[in-house]
């Protein structure tokens, strides 16, 4: 194979299993690629070209995965690296440990037959050993994997055999029971490892996780550093699955360089510094957000990970926030709109003067804005609104020590913005993809401008293709962050990727005078009236969400049709599985009460089509409409369905994004209803 020689580097002491903590038993390696002329691939052992700039941003040395580790390593070893809670006390393992846990993990997985390029599908919980199997796997010259906890057993075979998974790590005895359903139809499954509790039986080639982690300890250190130093920065190490909502999921091919770029890249860009951050981990790993900040910007910048409970979406992610304090704080639209309804519903309850108090500082707070936006002063009144109020809601939340909150992987209302805005919590948009391992512009306290997903990541470009007058075109991208290609799937990804190499993304957006990026839909979303007019149906159903506070969720409707409809829920609350109840939440009963309406059940409503309720939301409707720029963008028809969307529903993406196809499907007699069909 035609080597690159990228740079050099001098002999470094690193960690050793010996005694003698100076002996240098490893080295760091010149840093290579290995020589291609393609953008692109499909193969999960072919190389691609990096797209790096000749000079500054993006010009880089590239590095592998196992070498920004090391570079951690070696300067933090002591400080601690992951934190998860073992008999409700909080454990940690140092940099040094979870090194050595990967090496080990890594060694297992050679013993168990891991083949070069070929996958370990981990499904489950966020966990410290979830990260030593995804790490591990890479080191042992594998592709990392993750699988979405609630994905069905045929889903999960999908992704195991697309893979050609030798090893699929899970959590527990549920997820067990799916892969023992499937395992016949994998051929290249060689082992099973569960990494919590005992297991219910004992089966063949089924490992607890202190069994597998003894299982490679014969395997010889030199064995596995020839496996690491013959990995190169352009070649495949991660696969991330999309969420599948048009088809089957497409494995993003992600490259060492496309990780340790990208997380370098984010992390200068947003100021965060060495050994200081902390967060806590709480979204599927399985997604590109949650494993690129959680992971691998964390192991760049020698950040602490700690994790949450698995019931985290069902309650206990709050004391946990409150308990871990973190710097930074990432939150899909729907989490944060979980916050907000819950802290409307304890405002509710004040006293009319604490309400005044709150009121007036929420004013305060708005202001912010302008502050944001310019080197404008503080607003009058921002301290003492900051000591009687800020400082105070910010510690209940856990979010005192946050120095940036992000919200990403859907489209945020500015309700919500401006909710958190007026409580002196700035929401900063990130904006991305799988395909571009993960971040491509990000909004951040010193590049902010309210819904604005921010600025291109530094080194990276944008175009925006077949521009109309306004502006608006589809956005691409361009650096060392877009994918290698589709697993498999050529045609898919020459899709993706144009002949010049720039990855086109489906989303709609236009820039401001000062380069900001602001999103306006997305291709495939397009409602396409019957009259050929094209609506963005995000923004109407936003409008909606913010006229009538009842409604949880909202989806457009009328694709080559001669008019809008829409389907509705209504807020409720969520039993133990985060499955939606018939139960209104408590802020849904307070509106109904303010309209003269005694009811605690979403069925009540629906049942007897409760007047007052429908007309205040006919009303909303009819607000919304008023606003409309043409009569195409009036919606005319509307229903409410009983039961909320969910995740375990399949209406909602493992984010909580709203997945439109299935929605379409699932209530296609509601639809067909609209239209007399």
């Amino acid at each position: 194979r035609n080597i690159c020689f990228i740079h050099s580097c001098s002999e470094n002491y690193t960690i050793s299993n010996s005694t003698d903590r100076k002996k240098p038993v490893r080295t760091c390696k010149s840093t290579l690629i290995t020589f291609s002329q393609e953008l692109w691939s499909t193969a999960r052992d072919k190389p691609v070209k990096l797209r790096m700039e000749t000079s500054g941003l993006g010009s880089e040395p590239p590095m592998t995965i196992h070498q920004m580790f090391l570079a951690t390593v070696q300067k933090y070893g002591d400080y601690p690296a992951l934190r998860a809670k073992k008999d409700g006390m909080w454990v940690s393992l140092s940099y040094k440990e979870y090194y050595q846990h990967a090496r080990a993990a890594a060694k297992s997985f050679l013993k168990l037959g891991l083949e070069r390029f070929h996958g370990v599908g981990i499904l489950g919980f966020n966990s410290p050993e979830w990260f030593i199997a995804d790490v591990g796997c890479i080191l042992a010259g594998g592709l990392a994997t993750g699988i979405y906890t609630t994905n069905s057993p045929e889903a999960c075979q999908y992704v195991a055999h697309n893979c050609e998974a030798n090893v699929l790590v899970v959590e527990n005895n549920k997820q067990l029971i799916k892969i023992l359903q499937v395992r016949d139809q994998l051929p290249h499954l060689k082992a099973i490892v569960q990494y919590k509790g005992e297991l219910e039986q004992k089966l063949p080639n089924v490992y607890t996780w202190a069994e597998f982690m003894k299982f490679g300890a014969n395997v010889p250190d030199s064995e596995l550093d020839v496996v690491i130093d013959s990995q190169k920065a352009n070649e495949c190490c991660t696969l991330i699955y999309t969420s599948g909502t048009t088809g089957n999921p497409k494995g993003v091919m992600l490259s060492h360089d496309n990780i340790t770029w990208t997380a370098s890249a984010t992390g200068r860009m947003i100021n965060l510094k060495m050994a200081e951050e902390e967060l806590v981990s709480y979204l599927p790993l399985s997604h590109v957000a949650a494993q690129v900040q959680d992971m691998w910007i964390c192991m760049r910048f020698a950040g602490i990970t700690n994790f949450a409970e698995p019931d985290a979406l069902k309650g206990s992610l709050a004391n946990t926030l409150r308990e871990v304090r973190p710097t930074s704080f990432l939150g899909v639209p729907r989490v944060w709109e979980k916050m907000q309804e819950a802290m409307k519903a304890i405002g509710a309850k004040s006293s009319v003067t604490k309400k005044k108090i709150a009121d007036w500082a929420k004013g305060i707070g708005l202001q912010l804005i302008l502050f944001l936006y310019s080197d404008s002063s503080v607003p009058w009144g921002f301290t003492l609104a900051n000591a009687l109020v800020f400082k105070n809601v910010r510690k209940a939340l856990g979010l005192d020590r946050c120095r940036t909150c992000f919200t990403g992987a859907a489209p945020i209302t500015k309700d919500t913005l401006e909710y958190f805005m007026s409580l002196y919590i700035p929401l900063f948009e990130v904006y991305g993809m799988s395909e571009s391992t993960g971040p491509h512009s990000i909004s951040w306290a010193e590049g902010y401008r309210i819904m604005s997903c921010g600025k291109v990541l530094t080194g990276c470009k944008t175009k925006l293709d077949k521009p109309d007058t306004d502006g608006t075109g589809e956005i691409c991208f361009w650096g060392r962050h877009v994918f290698m290609g589709y697993l498999n799937m050529p045609e898919k990804t020459e899709e993706a990727l144009d002949t010049d190499g720039w990855l086109h993304s489906g989303d709609l957006g236009k820039h401001d005078e000062d380069d900001f990026l602001f999103i306006t839909g997305r291709i495939k979303e397009l409602i396409i009236t019957a009259g050929g007019e094209n609506v963005p149906p995000v923004p109407i159903e936003d409008a909606l969400k913010e006229e009538v506070s009842i409604i949880s969720n909202v989806m457009l409707v009328g694709d080559k049709k001669k008019f809008l409809s829409m389907l509705l829920t209504l807020k409720c609350n969520v039993d133990d599985n985060g499955d939606p109840t018939d139960e209104l939440t408590p802020l849904a009963v307070e509106y109904c009460r303010q309209h003269g309406v005694i009811a605690s059940k979403v069925s009540e409503i629906v049942n007897k089509k409760e007047p007052a309720i429908y007309k205040t939301i006919q009303e909303g409707i009819d607000r919304v409409n008023a606003k409309a720029t043409s009569n195409a963008q009036r919606v005319q028809k509307w229903t409410i369905v009983q039961r909320d969307f969910s995740i375990s529903g399949g209406e909602l993406g493992p984010t909580m994004k709203l997945k439109r196809p299935v929605v379409s499907k699932m209530y296609e007699e509601y639809i067909n209803k609209f239209y007399g069909e």
